[in-house]
């Protein structure tokens, strides 16, 4: 079977399990499990892919977490959440540059952005305790996205391998 194929099925099938997943056993946001998938990919697959993508996801929630908490002491009004929000942005450049994340900006900002995502849509603040915290419900789901992400490539690999029936 040829790889964009076996992916198709890998994908497809392992989506539709972390739909189920994240419904019932895992209760995460399924766009975020999602989101941390694709950037288990984007930034290369496989063991090294994995590594890096949860490291700069993970970077990016530390600095969503950080900017929300921030904006909760300092006040919630427009004005605080965009200075805050502007100094996560330059944190999250500046976090670019450490060995681990590899200088991989758009993965970092995906943890962010879906950590800034889960509390918008839970209405949970970063302050409150487990399990309803959101930088917490965060991390889960953006793990398990990358888990679901390696799981996908190994069987699209294996599938990959397959030789055709004559």
């Amino acid at each position: 079977m040829k790889q964009s194929e076996a992916l198709t099925v890998s994908i497809g099938i392992l989506g539709g399990v972390a739909v189920v997943v994240t419904a019932t056993i895992i209760p995460v946001p399924v766009w975020v499990t999602f989101t941390a998938w694709a950037s288990f990919f984007i930034v290369g697959g496989g063991k090294a892919g994995f590594v890096k993508s949860v490291a700069c996801n993970f970077t990016g929630i530390l600095i969503a977490g950080l900017s929300l908490l921030a904006i909760e002491l300092i006040g919630d009004n427009l004005l605080v959440a965009a200075i805050c929000v502007g100094i996560g942005s330059a944190a999250m450049v500046q976090a670019s540059k450490l060995p681990f994340t590899h200088g991989i900006i758009p993965a970092i900002v995906w943890g962010f952005s879906q950590t800034v995502g889960t509390t918008a849509v839970t209405g949970l603040a970063v302050s409150d305790p487990f399990p309803e915290n959101p930088i917490l419900i965060a991390v889960t789901a953006m793990l398990l996205g990358a888990v679901f992400g390696y799981a996908s490539e190994a069987w699209g690999k294996k599938l990959t391998t397959i030789e055709p029936v004559s």
